[in-house]
């Protein structure tokens, strides 16, 4: 009796599947490292680079929407100061959270990463609120964790600094903390 066992065909397969997802793994890995290396960083010394600022306005604009005063130099004011705001949270945070911060926008400050991730196909400067709007949809009722994490991390951040700045309590009706 011979004791070499036979590849079956559907082992053989199985075998070419695992390499070629190995394969594609590694090409993504080392596309991914390259067009990080490439692009501008997220974050320099802590604060928002010229990409993730077009990109967190963006955001903004999609999730504070009718919050924002009308189109006009009074929104654009508001969003200046909306970001200088991301700004100085952001420099609050702990290194580790800087960090991963910084790499989620450098990652979506790429036509790759953004077109990957949230599905945008248009640059943060050119898409729409609606379209920003309905892609964070999308993604906050994935079901991959790191595209809801991703969601809820723009959202939250953006929804903090928004209603932690008094200028927008007015907009939502609170009339302040107490004072007694």
């Amino acid at each position: 009796m011979n004791a070499t066992p036979m590849s079956s065909p559907a082992s053989m397969q199985r075998r070419r599947f695992l390499k070629l997802g190995l394969g594609a793994t590694a090409l993504l890995a080392v596309a991914g490292a390259g067009t990080a290396l490439l692009s501008k960083p997220g974050l320099v010394e802590g604060r928002l680079s010229a990409p993730s600022r077009q990109l967190m306005r963006a955001i903004t604009v999609a999730v504070c929407g009718d919050l924002l005063p009308p189109e006009g130099p009074a929104r654009e004011t508001r969003l200046a100061r909306h970001m200088d705001q991301l700004e100085r949270q952001i420099a609050g945070f702990p290194p580790a959270l800087r960090g991963d911060l910084g790499q989620l926008l450098t990652l979506l400050g790429t036509a790759p990463g953004r077109l990957g991730l949230m599905g945008l196909r248009s640059p943060w400067a050119e898409a729409s609120a609606a379209e920003v709007q309905a892609r964070l949809q999308v993604m906050g009722h994935s079901s991959l964790a790191l595209r809801q994490q991703v969601f809820h991390a723009l959202r939250d951040l953006n929804c903090l600094v928004f209603f932690n700045d008094p200028a927008s309590w007015a907009l939502v009706g609170y009339p302040g903390p107490r004072t007694n």
